[in-house]
């Protein structure tokens, strides 16, 4: 059975989308929401765009390790994607293609936002058996796309907790108080 090579999954939240988007396309606001990523570092100042490079900090688990990522799309209310293309614990030394994460938004009826976060499986290389072996060892017995199925869902399910809470402050997603229960 070939393996899954991407999963995606959305989820209305009631905010605009622009006000999302600036909370999803800074990475170093990821660990707020994530079941695994820890936030990020950005090399370099100023605002998130095409080209930005940025070090993720992830754990599952007693496991920890840092990629590296490229942002490929920033463009405002609309879309945030990059890709994953280096890894290592402590240092992403490991070049490679790894992944891609996406995030859409789009306005719904009543002034909230849907958000669709995608992950693909950029591995095309592996064999599907070398895959399923490596993604089972890693994942406690599931494939990626089951496993990032249940990260997805989660992070967006956190997103919305976070940026809907009654004491973030109106058209600022995320303020005082907001994050994961």
């Amino acid at each position: 059975m070939p393996r899954i090579l991407s999963v995606s999954d959305s989820v209305v939240v009631d905010a605009p989308p622009a006000a999302v988007y600036a909370q999803v396309s800074d990475p170093t606001l990821m660990g707020r929401w994530s079941p695994e990523n820890r936030g990020a570092v950005l090399r370099g100042a100023g605002p998130v765009a095409v080209g930005t490079v940025f070090e993720g900090r992830n754990r599952r688990g007693r496991l920890s390790w840092t990629t590296r990522c490229t942002v490929t799309a920033a463009d405002p209310g609309r879309r945030f994607a990059f890709r994953v293309h280096a890894i290592g614990a402590r240092r992403p030394r490991l070049p490679g293609r790894i992944a891609t994460w996406e995030y859409r938004f789009e306005p719904v009826d009543g002034g909230g936002t849907r958000v669709t976060e995608t992950w693909r499986d950029d591995r095309r290389a592996w064999p599907d058996a070398l895959a399923l072996v490596f993604d089972r060892a890693v994942t406690r017995g599931r494939t990626f796309a089951e496993f990032q199925r249940r990260n997805i869902r989660i992070t967006l399910d956190n997103l919305k907790h976070a940026l809907e809470a009654p004491d973030a402050a109106p058209g600022t997603p995320g303020g005082p108080g907001a994050g994961r229960p």
